[in-house]
């Protein structure tokens, strides 16, 4: 595949530590280019694993991270046309594209491309994906919006035909207001979700299903999209599709729907049916009835690949998910600490329903940091109280970086938790506004048996950790 760029060219990627862009400066140096890159507020895991690959990283942005003038500059998407960086490299006259143009470039080339979109899901669903060609034989390659367990990292070039991705709505670039998945030229489709969310790029749901009705239309007649029965707008964009549309789920019209689900083991099996014929059963170590779907959705597109339901059935046992997707961080004296990516009301629900689920019978809790562009926005407070309140014990930590949404337009966290605390009664709820007092608070009221759910979409100040240590420090 020819990429214009000679062997070792200079890409400089301005933004390198969202997982994405990090992991995109992995697959361009696997491919042998000179990468280099510039951010600010660095952490684990993307920090640590970019010194692993040896990739400098400049802190901050400046005009004199390009002094040496690279052949190519990546512009993440938060950047904006007001950066230092992005200013001296316009001024410059040096190449530029965004992450998405680059996935397309770099990535997908000539490969036929296996597009997983929706409000939700997208991660897991994209690494069980990539997991069930790898498993079937098939040699992907992949690009995860998250680090796979059972892949060492979130992409990789493969040297068979399919390529498996993670399609995202959010606007590429300051230059390209559309969406990311426009990029990826998309055969096969698993839309997972739709609901409104990015309320700081799109309207409405009217606007957020305008970008995804683009995404059915780009499809080739001899593709296929297969879309989840349970969302409205799912079905409405589907009707967009110039190719054969499969739907699944527990709604109607359905080609796949999960029957006899149930959990055993600390994990879950459910029989995939297609019209109404079983396959036989499925087990996994996944739980929730979100992972259903997403897994009836895999298996679904796994037989329209061809695969064998013998190979589907072995691969699904195998999968072990995704970091920071009901990761579990640690056990300590009969508590667990659970790490989660939740920032949708959808999500956070689906997510303390799974943990539940999993956990029968143990006191639950929910330390939820508003951090979203959605979840920063008073759009969904009543939403989250009601998404929260399922927990027994429920912290809203502060809005992170509030300044940078108007007030009359924030959430407020003690609206949430005065709002669960009057349905409830029990006054299960608390407004801790600094991460740093968290675990205090949790290692005071824990008891044995606890499970305590954490839900960010970002570093949260390393809560997680810190809770588990103060467990360890905690007096027996």
């Amino acid at each position: 595949m020819s990429h214009e760029l000679p062997a070792g060219a200079h890409i400089h990627l301005i933004a390198i530590s969202g997982v994405g862009m990090a992991s995109l400066a992995g697959l361009l140096h696997a491919q042998g280019y000179r990468v280099t890159g510039s951010d600010q507020h660095i952490y684990p895991p993307m920090s640590t694993y970019l010194e692993r690959l040896r990739i400098p990283v400049l802190e901050g942005f400046s005009e004199e991270h390009l002094r040496e003038r690279p052949d190519l500059v990546v512009i993440g998407n938060a950047m904006s046309r007001n950066n230092a960086e992005v200013e001296a490299a316009l001024r410059m006259k040096i190449a530029y594209i965004s992450f998405p143009q680059a996935l397309g470039r770099f990535l997908i080339g000539s490969k036929r491309s296996v597009v997983i979109a929706g409000t939700h899901g997208k991660t897991t669903t994209t690494a069980l994906m990539a997991w069930v060609l790898n498993k079937a034989g098939r040699d992907p390659s992949f690009f995860i919006g998250g680090i796979p367990i059972d892949f060492e990292s979130g992409f990789r070039q493969g040297r068979g035909d399919w390529v498996a991705l993670e399609g995202d709505e959010y606007d590429s670039a300051f230059f390209d207001k559309g969406p990311k998945f426009l990029h990826y030229r998309p055969e096969k489709v698993i839309l997972t979700s739709l609901e409104f969310d990015h309320a700081d790029i799109y309207r409405d749901l009217a606007h957020l299903k305008e970008a995804f009705r683009r995404l059915a239309e780009l499809i080739p007649a001899a593709g296929t999209l297969l879309a989840c029965n349970e969302y409205e707008g799912a079905k409405e964009v589907a009707a967009y599709a110039r190719c054969p549309v499969m739907f699944y789920g527990e709604q109607e019209p359905a080609d796949w729907q999960a029957k006899n689900v149930g959990v055993r083991d600390g994990g879950t099996l459910f029989e995939p049916c297609y019209r109404g014929k079983s396959e036989g059963a499925v087990t996994m170590r996944l739980i929730g009835r979100h992972n259903v779907s997403n897994a009836l959705a895999v298996y679904a597109l796994g037989r329209d690949l061809g695969i064998d339901a013998t190979d589907l059935r072995a691969a699904m046992a195998t999968f072990s998910g995704v970091r920071r997707r009901q990761e579990i961080k640690g056990t300590i004296g009969d508590i667990t600490v659970i790490d989660d990516f939740a920032h949708h009301p959808t999500a956070v629900r689906e997510t303390i329903g799974a943990v539940r689920s999993g956990y029968p019978g143990q006191r639950l809790w929910a330390i939820f940091e508003p951090r979203s562009n959605t979840s920063r926005r008073r759009i969904f407070q009543s939403e989250f109280s009601l998404a929260l309140g399922d927990a027994d014990r429920v912290v809203v930590a502060g809005v992170y970086q509030p300044e940078r949404v108007p007030e009359g337009e924030r959430l407020s966290p003690t609206a949430i938790v005065d709002e669960i605390n009057r349905v409830r009664q029990d006054h299960r709820a608390v407004f801790i506004e600094r991460a740093d007092e968290i675990p205090n608070y949790v290692v005071r009221e824990a008891k044995s048996g606890d499970v305590i759910l954490v839900m960010s979409n970002g570093a949260f100040d390393g809560v997680q950790e810190k809770i588990l240590k103060a467990l360890e420090e905690r007096p027996r």
